[in-house]
């Protein structure tokens, strides 16, 4: 079952309303880089950086060479 088809949820650890749009678009891609996420997302990378480094230290993302891995 591919992920679109999965019910999508949010983790009771993400308290922002832009922690869990970053978390779902990230979870809805797969893997994908911050500029992927800034155009997708409309988000400025002052606010998106630091919601991907919080994913990445509560093991909700992964970082790999310059893209960003949903777990």
């Amino acid at each position: 079952m591919s992920t679109s088809e999965q019910k999508l949820a949010v983790p009771d650890g993400l308290g922002s309303p832009q922690a869990k749009l970053v978390y779902l678009a990230l979870l809805e891609m797969g893997e994908a880089t911050a500029n992927e996420l800034q155009r997708l997302l409309g988000l400025s990378k002052l606010t998106l950086l630091p919601i991907l480094s919080s994913l990445v230290t509560e093991g909700y993302a992964q970082r790999r060479e310059g893209t960003y891995v949903s777990r």
